[in-house]
């Protein structure tokens, strides 16, 4: 495959492309050949306004670049607007062949305290924006008998974090849909796959800084680079990566990690049958041992990025 040109007359979506990582996603896959759909709705971190600028900042720069861009301001949280994203690319471009799904926000905030406005708002962004999307390209993916997805997960819903209990379920949810997609379009040559980023980006940097700990985690990730992560999405979006599907990797600097996904860690049985007493006195304490610590990703990835 020649480089450079790993792309070349695919047709891709990239949502939440205005600003950091989806901007740095849209930029790579334009110089490898693709003709893309800037989709931003130019909102706060928060998911508050409309700006359209960031979004064709992106796309006169690819076009400066010599490549082809369009851009779209419609909601990826609203069926009708996310049917409207893939309708942009198939009228401007004639097709569709790749669906990244990069938009997000954030509305941090502790378990106890966060409010059902604050739940939905992460969820209808992440989680049923990945869907819509997806959900819209489907029909055109089928017909061609191929199409690549790729969504954007995290540790938080991954591993787990503080203060994060929307933004965590939506992520995790994405990987669930993520895998689900790749079972349910298979048969068409459709894969699906997650990436599951580490980068400074606006998001991150609405992160909170107050303990120790929390200082010194920000101060590790301002050390990553937004562009790191774009090589990965342009693998996963090209032919190369045909045999890829239904997994989750992880990007962290310069470094490639690919997720485990659940499976059985220990098994025990009984022929008499399990009561609440004989669990604790047999089952706990044989599998204690064997117990997923709650330690997020400062704690899992202890390591400098390299």
């Amino acid at each position: 495959m020649n480089k450079g040109i790993m792309l070349q007359d695919k047709v891709a979506v990239v949502t939440g492309a205005g600003r950091g990582i989806g901007r740095d996603i849209a930029l790579l896959m334009a110089a490898q050949g693709a003709r893309v759909v800037v989709n931003d709705i130019g909102a706060s971190v928060g998911g508050v306004g409309n700006d359209a600028s960031p979004g064709q900042q992106v796309v006169d720069e690819i076009k400066a670049a010599g490549g082809q861009a369009v851009l779209s301001t419609d909601s990826v949280s609203d069926w009708a607007a996310a049917n409207r994203i893939i309708e942009c690319a198939a009228d401007t471009f004639g097709r569709i062949d790749v669906v990244v799904n990069n938009a997000g926000i954030l509305r941090d905030r502790l378990f106890f305290n966060m409010s059902i406005e604050e739940w939905h708002a992460v969820i209808d962004v992440h989680l049923h924006g990945s869907f819509y999307v997806s959900r819209a390209a489907a029909p055109h993916f089928k017909t061609q008998q191929s199409g690549a997805y790729v969504h954007m997960t995290s540790t938080s819903g991954l591993l787990g974090n503080l203060g994060q209990a929307n933004y965590a379920a939506a992520k995790l949810g994405v990987a669930a849909l993520s895998r689900s997609i790749a079972f349910d379009m298979q048969r068409y040559n459709v894969r699906s796959n997650c990436i599951s980023p580490f980068a400074w980006s606006r998001m991150i940097g609405s992160m909170p800084t107050e303990t120790p700990e929390q200082q010194a985690r920000v101060e590790k990730l301002k050390k990553m680079d937004t562009a790191k992560i774009a090589p990965m999405v342009a693998f996963l979006a090209s032919d190369a990566a045909h045999e890829v599907t239904g997994q989750i990797f992880a990007v962290r600097g310069n470094e490639i990690f690919l997720m485990s996904q659940p499976r059985p860690a220990r098994g025990m049985h009984t022929a008499e049958g399990w009561t609440p007493e004989t669990i604790a006195e047999r089952v706990l304490p044989a599998m204690k041992p064997s117990f997923t610590p709650l330690e997020n990703s400062s704690v899992v990835f202890s390591w400098d990025p390299v």
